[in-house]
């Protein structure tokens, strides 16, 4: 699965940024790395495209955007993390068949529908689509 982001205007932009980033790593800590890599595994519908150590492992979710997995029971279970698709329903249903459910679809009418994905560690992941109501 690669994820999308359709085009965002940003109204506020600054005209001179002071912070430029060229990549985000979006990390996601873990208690039961061999078990969260299976879950992330049928996530993404692939395998890592980065084995970093025996507790870390990478995904490419966009061009300069990745999403990691890494074992850190410590942190594990409290990650938030958004992804913006362009088909929301689409991706719910190949994630339904690879037995991967939402726990909650929320729709805002005129702004976005979300659902909600939720690891066997608890941390959350946000499937989000802009609305295309008027």
């Amino acid at each position: 699965m690669r994820i999308s982001f359709p085009e965002v205007e940003t109204q506020h932009r600054a005209k001179e940024a002071p912070l430029t980033i060229n990549y985000v790593f979006a990390g996601i800590a873990v208690a039961d790395y061999d078990a969260a890599l299976a879950w992330y595994t049928r996530f993404f519908g692939r395998s890592p495209d980065v084995v970093v150590t025996e507790n870390e492992a990478m995904w490419q979710a966009v061009e300069t955007g990745w999403i990691y997995v890494v074992g850190d029971a410590s942190r594990a279970g409290k990650a938030l993390l958004t992804l913006l698709v362009n088909d929301l329903d689409g991706l719910v249903a190949e994630l339904g068949q690879r037995g991967l459910e939402p726990s909650s679809i929320e729709t805002v009418p005129g702004l976005y529908r979300k659902a909600v994905m939720t690891d066997p560690e608890g941390n959350m992941i946000s499937l989000g689509q802009r609305s295309t109501d008027a």
